[in-house]
């Protein structure tokens, strides 16, 4: 069997850049198709029977909820692992053995471990359908394709187009995996002109840039805000990745680069899109995105969550082959959600 999105010939997503803009396509019909699972108007069981191995050796709160959240709302059932601390690589096994040993209990795999190519290791072990939720300052693809998918439906409600567009990416460009990812797939539309602000300690890996630059779309980096953001469409801020490197690496990331109200009000455009992968750090030293901004319309960042899971759906039924099953297998769902989760929610769950 061939899959439209695949590695080594196994239905496996590590990397962006096994995508093609018709793969995306396809993907996004499905994450369409399952919408009205995701916001709990239909049910659909094409996974029932099936096991999720949910494999997080880092820290997550909503990728790992939301992998859990879609496997489920397909009919799957969700093993989780959250640490070092639980799992046999605490007793000194190797990934490629663990990998191997999940793989005869489960019938797909989520991995998300705190080294870059550590999840490759898992791939290389395995001929499951299997996902990397994010490899250390490596890559999240499925990331990169929830904040995709929720630009594209930003757009169309104001009719714009990605090509030709002015977006920026302000933060920590250096250990950001979800902008690592997100600016090679955007990089697969013309004419996008992407502006980088971050300290210079923290400026974006040369080989992404010159994978972009390559693409012919235009890249400029700044170590501050400026005028020439004047009119940007999409602002997409990151929080600091303290996490990842020491306390000296910091230098230069000062209250200037907080994303918040009276920036946006000074930069973008009244149709702009402000987007952030999430946690953010509300912590008044950390300058993250504010939350002076929760009631603009603009701020697109729990839409962004939200899409999350029917993306994460798509990707299962597509990376397990049951793709053509979701429209005779949706059926009504029996009780009601809330048309508005959050109170300052600009638009309905259920549209």
């Amino acid at each position: 069997m061939s899959y439209s999105i695949s590695y080594n010939a196994n239905p496996q997503l590590l990397s962006v850049g096994q995508l093609t803009l018709d793969s995306i396509a396809e993907l996004f019909h499905y994450a369409d198709m399952l919408r009205p699972v995701a916001s709990r108007v239909k049910v659909c069981r094409i996974l029932e029977g099936a096991v999720l191995a949910n494999l997080f050796f880092e820290a997550s709160t909503r990728t790992r909820i939301s992998f859990g959240a879609a496997f489920s709302r397909l009919g799957g059932a969700v093993c989780d692992t959250t640490g070092f601390t639980f799992s046999s690589m605490a007793k000194g096994e190797s990934i490629s053995d663990t990998s191997r040993v999940i793989s005869g209990y489960v019938d797909a795999i989520v991995v998300r471990h705190p080294e870059k190519g550590a999840v490759s290791e898992f791939a290389a072990a395995t001929n499951l359908p299997l996902i990397n939720g994010g490899d250390g300052p490596g890559e999240h693809p499925s990331q990169a394709l929830l904040d995709l998918y929720t630009i594209i439906n930003e757009f169309s409600r104001v009719g714009k187009s990605i090509n030709g567009s002015h977006i920026a990416m302000v933060g920590d460009l250096k250990y950001g995996r979800t902008v690592h990812s997100l600016i090679q797939l955007l990089s697969l539309y013309k004419g996008i002109k992407f502006t980088l602000i971050s300290p210079t300690s923290l400026q974006m890996p040369s080989y992404i840039l010159d994978a972009v630059e390559h693409s012919g779309n235009v890249i400029e980096q700044r170590t501050s805000f400026g005028e020439e953001l004047k009119g940007i469409d999409i602002i997409y801020a990151t929080r600091i990745q303290k996490e990842r490197f020491t306390s000296e690496e910091v230098e230069g990331y000062s209250p200037n680069f907080q994303v918040n109200k009276s920036f946006i009000e000074a930069h973008c455009k009244s149709n702009a899109i402000v987007m952030h992968p999430l946690p953010r750090d509300s912590r008044e030293e950390a300058y993250d995105l504010s939350t002076d901004l929760d009631s603009d319309p603009r701020l697109a960042i729990f839409r962004q969550t939200d899409n999350g899971v029917p993306i994460r759906m798509a990707l299962f039924s597509m990376l397990m082959g049951v793709e053509s099953q979701i429209e005779r297998n949706l059926r009504n769902a029996t009780w009601k959600s809330p048309k508005f989760i959050g109170p300052n929610d600009h638009f309905a769950l259920r549209e």
